[in-house]
């Protein structure tokens, strides 16, 4: 039954991605976009990945699509037609199709315990997670302990995507810039009504996967889509200047800034204690304890990062004309 689903969701999948493509009306596109993450999002569910399944549902099918469509106000409704390259685009999809489809010939059967991929470290993360750390989610002793260093770059990564973003959509537009839209939806009864109503849950789910990521699929990154998320939602029903009432932008800055110091710093007091950069097992004379503390430090500094980075970004779009 479950590989009945898999095929009909990857089926809609296709059928989407083709919409896409051949759809005119950018508008539509985006939204068709958006489907698509959520199907994405249902097929990471059926693989059992469920932290990512998240991240996609919070980011592609939300916070994504919130700045596409902030990047379609600055444009035209209708896509412009070339002339040229069809046949040569034609041609590299269909060379690109061809070898996916060659490469899933030698893919292991799904679920298949022998398979490479769980013949390497996958063994020793799951016989030495309950000992080392105490958490029943391997992925994020993973992500947060094993591979420390690998996800405090990831951080960094967001904090100078962040920069990035920022410095482009500082640049003024060629027209005469306008004023930031200060009423949001307050005229509309029923985005007021429905938006109200989800925005506290939104943000208490977000809080939730933070803090819950230890024990079932969740994460800083997770939570920060998911709260982000909720927070562009209250900015879009209240209007620009209601919500940078409520998290200004120097507060962003900070939280950009905050969460990946917050990350380093953890790493530096483990040395101060006399372990490695990022062992947490010296920040409590129990090591399992110092570990667990370890990561719901480290998870915070994510989470505080990815909000404010997502956010910044929303308010970089909304600033412009």
């Amino acid at each position: 039954m479950i590989i009945v689903f898999g095929v009909f969701l990857l089926t809609l999948l296709l059928l989407t991605a083709i919409a896409v493509v051949r759809v005119r009306n950018l508008f539509v596109a985006v939204m068709l976009m958006a489907i698509f993450s959520l199907l994405m999002a249902a097929n990471f569910f059926i693989l059992d990945a469920a932290d990512v399944a998240l991240t996609e549902a919070a980011v592609g099918a939300g916070v994504t699509t919130v700045l596409l469509l902030g990047a379609l106000a600055l444009t035209d409704d209708e896509e412009r037609t070339l002339a040229r390259g069809r046949w040569l685009a034609l041609a590299v999809v269909s060379a690109t199709v061809l070898l996916l489809v060659y490469a899933t010939f030698d893919k292991p059967v799904l679920g298949d315990p022998n398979a490479p991929v769980h013949q390497h470290v996958a063994p020793w993360y799951l016989e030495n997670t309950p000992r080392l750390i105490d958490i029943p989610n391997v992925v994020t002793a993973v992500l947060g302990s094993f591979r420390g260093y690998d996800t405090l770059g990831e951080v960094f990564v967001v904090l100078v995507a962040c920069i990035g973003v920022q410095f482009v959509l500082s640049v003024a537009p060629p027209q005469s810039p306008g004023t930031p839209d200060t009423e949001g939806l307050r005229h509309h009864l029923v985005p007021q009504v429905v938006g109200r109503l989800l925005t506290p849950f939104i943000i208490l789910f977000g809080l939730y996967v933070q803090f819950h990521g230890e024990y079932g699929p969740g994460g800083g990154f997770q939570a920060g889509a998911i709260i982000a998320t909720g927070l562009i939602l209250h900015a879009l029903l209240e209007g620009e200047t209601a919500a940078l009432r409520s998290v200004p932008a120097t507060a962003l800055g900070l939280m950009v800034a905050g969460g990946a110091l917050l990350y380093t710093a953890v790493g530096v007091l483990c040395m101060l204690l006399g372990g490695n950069f990022l062992e947490y097992s010296v920040l409590h004379p129990d090591p399992v304890t110092g570990q667990q503390i370890g990561i719901i430090a480290i998870e915070l500094g994510v989470g505080i990062t990815v909000t404010g980075a997502l956010l910044s970004i929303f308010h970089a779009f909304a600033a412009r004309d």
